[in-house]
């Protein structure tokens, strides 16, 4: 590869998203829900299953959408509605619990995991956007 082609690769992968930690702690929380929402009724397939898996998609590619943007503004504006996905997320488990889909024990590190990304994406937010109010 010629260096006027190296020049526009970022470090690990071609698009800058590729090098952001939060990125792929987002692509693999949004491995374990598939893996997790598979067990759920087929009457909730377009219910509740296909609301926290696209919500959970929707936390890794508003990441890359966002730092794709171009602009700080725009990329806070992002990580934003990634971190109210990430809530989302969350809060469809709450319910799969309350309905008996899942135990509170296989939850354990999705909850995890999803606190370690929201505490992530704030502070990502934070260096951004240093005006903001976000809590944790």
């Amino acid at each position: 590869m010629d260096t006027k082609s190296q020049r526009g690769m970022a470090k690990t992968g071609f698009f800058a998203f590729e090098d952001l930690a939060i990125y792929h702690l987002a692509v693999e929380l949004t491995a374990l829900v598939y893996k997790m929402t598979q067990p759920f009724p087929s009457a909730e397939r377009f219910g509740l299953t296909s609301q926290i898996r696209r919500a959970s998609s929707s936390v890794v590619l508003n990441i890359a959408e966002g730092k794709g943007r171009g602009s700080s503004k725009d990329f806070a504006r992002f990580l934003y509605i990634a971190r109210g996905s990430l809530l989302e997320v969350v809060s469809g488990f709450h319910v799969a619990e309350k309905l008996e889909f899942i135990q509170r024990k296989q939850t354990q590190d999705l909850y995890q995991k999803s606190r370690e990304l929201v505490s992530k994406i704030t502070a990502l937010i934070r260096s951004i956007d240093p005006n903001n109010t976000l809590n944790p």
